[in-house]
């Protein structure tokens, strides 16, 4: 999954539960919905990943894709947090996104035997997420 930096979905892969998210890293990339407008500097689009995207190629899928990487791992982002505390924790975001999903109880034990059902349902969770997210000047309530 590939979220922005409030936690929103942009992307995400269904795949078992034995493959690794290295190795869906370019297929996450490649399947972005919502694409961002042309940056102004030539390369100010930056991809925040955890210590397990270190690798060689994982740094390669991301630069190809015109971003730049930051990768850290869990004890110096903490380090860094506690020398600056005005410091805004970036490892956060994806968590809460999970965390969005599983909200969604049709999806927290997957009943679908179909693959594409479970990825519909993916996508309109997805969809759900994000449009709770857009500030309105109208009052909706959530069911």
């Amino acid at each position: 999954m590939l979220v922005d930096g409030r936690g929103v979905p942009l992307s995400l892969v269904v795949t078992g539960a034995n493959e690794h998210d290295v190795t869906q890293l370019d297929q996450v990339l490649q399947a972005i919905m919502v694409k961002r407008k042309t940056p102004s500097q030539r390369r100010s689009k930056h991809l925040c990943a955890d210590a397990g995207y270190r690798g060689k190629r994982a740094l390669e899928i991301i630069e190809s894709h015109g971003y730049i990487p930051h990768v850290v791992g869990r004890r110096t982002e903490a380090d860094a947090k506690k020398r600056n505390p005005t410091k805004k924790a970036r490892r956060w975001v994806v968590e809460v996104c999970h965390s969005w999903f599983n909200r969604f109880r049709k999806l927290l034990v997957r009943y679908e035997k179909l693959e594409r059902s479970f990825v519909a349902l993916n996508h309109i969770a997805a969809a759900i997420i994000a449009f709770r997210k857009v500030k309105l000047n109208v009052n909706i309530i959530y069911g």
